[in-house]
């Protein structure tokens, strides 16, 4: 009976190493698709593809073949609402072609990518409720 428990082990870790692969690979495949480098993250593939899909579409829209600028300004208040929306409060993105930064962010809350040649850097804070003023009338 151990060797039949070893042998389904085995197994077991040899499908998710196969699925773990495709993953990594699907994911590869949709930067490649959407002209995305990641430059750091800590935020699940699942928000990363979020976010992409999310500047991809505002990109789209602002398109310079289109004879609009991009406007940086409406791509991060776009990401800024879609992901306080989806994901809770205080987000925020800093969106451009050249900017320094440096910021502390909530785990697994950042985002720093490029697609095409524009910047996106999109990261979550804390909110800490602000402490109630003592009532010294009582």
């Amino acid at each position: 009976m151990e060797e039949a428990e070893k042998e389904l082990e085995r197994r077991s870790k040899f499908l998710s190493n196969l699925i773990q692969k495709k993953k990594a690979t699907d994911q590869q495949n949709l930067h490649q698709q959407l002209n995305i480098r990641v430059k750091a993250s800590d935020m699940s593939t699942v928000l990363q593809n979020k976010a992409f899909k999310c500047a991809k579409d505002h990109l789209d829209s602002m398109s310079p073949g289109n004879g609009i600028k991009i406007d940086s300004k409406r791509l991060a208040l776009a990401l800024k609402k879609e992901f306080d929306a989806s994901y809770g409060p205080a987000w925020h993105c800093i969106v451009g072609s050249s900017f320094g930064s440096y910021v502390t962010h909530s785990l697994g809350g950042f985002l720093y990518f490029s697609i095409n040649k524009v910047y996106v850097l999109l990261f979550k804070t804390t909110v800490d409720p602000m402490p109630m003023p003592m009532d010294h009338h009582r």
